[in-house]
């Protein structure tokens, strides 16, 4: 790899390369690492023009290796969790590898986050990846190719996924970065706000398995339809609070799925920074990082912890292709996988 905006990032036990690749447009700039397709640095202006990096992410490769949390990856085939590790389709049953309790999350044991992706095409401010996942990949049906695409456009973030299978399969892409609007080092993210462009949420148990019903928000700890601290609600004792340890839900968007629309907008008042979120997407999944080790070695040596950044996953709800309710995350043989999800930053003076 030649390209003055890509370096060697680590290696595998087998001696496979992973790069990474920094984008820059002059305005914000970003790094994504082919393991995973993860976004590990996004550098964007503060309400005093300083550059600061809002997401969560590893120096070294080991960690991403090792570690849980998917921070910054491409997560798939299906993102979050499948009940039972299984689902039927075309009248067949298809078993799963159970990695979550008894259920199958983010893809199973060795997932797209946890594979090494193609760079196909860069230029300084885009980089086109891709990965083909055979027939029986984790369980799943059908030979898929993907491709996540990452490209800066002004104070905007692109990510775009392509998917298709020569086999009816299940396919839903997310990015699962952790947004810290402070700086990825600046520990707790609750006092900053978030919108939510939802009127309504998907209940889960114990085990975060949506119960199959869509409720309203309004009048519940789950209402973002106004801007809010992150912190307003989260230590009440609601049940779907406790179950999670904090927020850790799919809430069903207002807009036309399919088609660009408004999600989310998050903002520090510390900072000034605003991250105004869209998607094509009709599902968006809050959840407060609460599963994160206290200590956890983030980027420049700093220490990670619970509820130190949040993630605004946009996918199709969990668990969909148990609800005829839902989405329906059935990816046709020779139909093709198109979403994208847009991150743009706003600063406030």
């Amino acid at each position: 790899m030649d390209a003055k905006n890509i370096r060697l990032f680590g290696r595998l036990a087998d001696g496979k390369a992973v790069y990474g690749i920094t984008l820059d447009n002059g305005e914000i700039s970003c790094e994504v690492i082919t393991f995973g397709a993860a976004l590990r640095t996004l550098l964007v202006p503060n309400r005093d023009g300083k550059a600061l990096d809002v997401v969560l992410g590893y120096d070294n490769l080991e960690q991403y290796l090792t570690e849980d949390g998917y921070l910054g990856a491409t997560v798939g085939r299906v993102a979050n969790r499948i009940a039972g590790a299984q689902f039927r389709l075309n009248g067949q049953k298809y078993i799963l590898p159970r990695n979550d309790n008894q259920n199958h999350l983010h893809g199973g044991l060795c997932g797209f986050s946890h594979r090494v992706w193609e760079i196909e095409k860069v230029t300084d401010s885009s980089v086109l990846l891709s990965l083909m996942s055979p027939d029986g990949d984790e369980g799943y049906p059908g030979t898929m190719k993907a491709t996540a695409e990452y490209t800066l456009r002004g104070k905007s973030l692109v990510i775009r996924y392509i998917a298709s299978s020569d086999k009816d399969t299940l396919c839903s892409f997310t990015n699962h970065s952790y947004f810290n609007l402070d700086g990825h080092n600046s520990g707790c993210a609750m006092e900053q706000k978030v919108k939510l462009f939802a009127r309504s949420f998907t209940p889960s148990n114990a085990e975060s398995i949506p119960l199959g019903t869509v409720t309203p928000v309004e009048g519940t700890v789950m209402d973002f339809r106004e801007m809010l601290p992150i912190h307003t609600h989260i230590a009440e004792p609601d049940l779907q609070l406790l179950q999670a340890r904090g927020y850790d839900h799919n809430f069903m968007l207002d807009g036309a799925f399919g088609t660009l629309h408004p999600a989310a907008i998050a903002k520090s008042e510390r900072s000034g920074i605003v991250m105004q979120v869209e998607t094509t997407l009709p599902g968006i999944h809050f959840y407060t990082a609460n599963y994160l080790n206290d200590g956890r070695k983030g980027k420049d040596g700093c220490a990670y912890g619970p509820r130190h950044g949040f993630c605004l996953e946009t996918h199709y709800p969990p668990d969909a292709i148990h609800h005829a309710n839902f989405p329906s995350p059935v990816l046709k043989a020779g139909e093709t996988y198109a979403h994208e999800t847009v991150f743009t930053f706003l600063g406030t003076k």
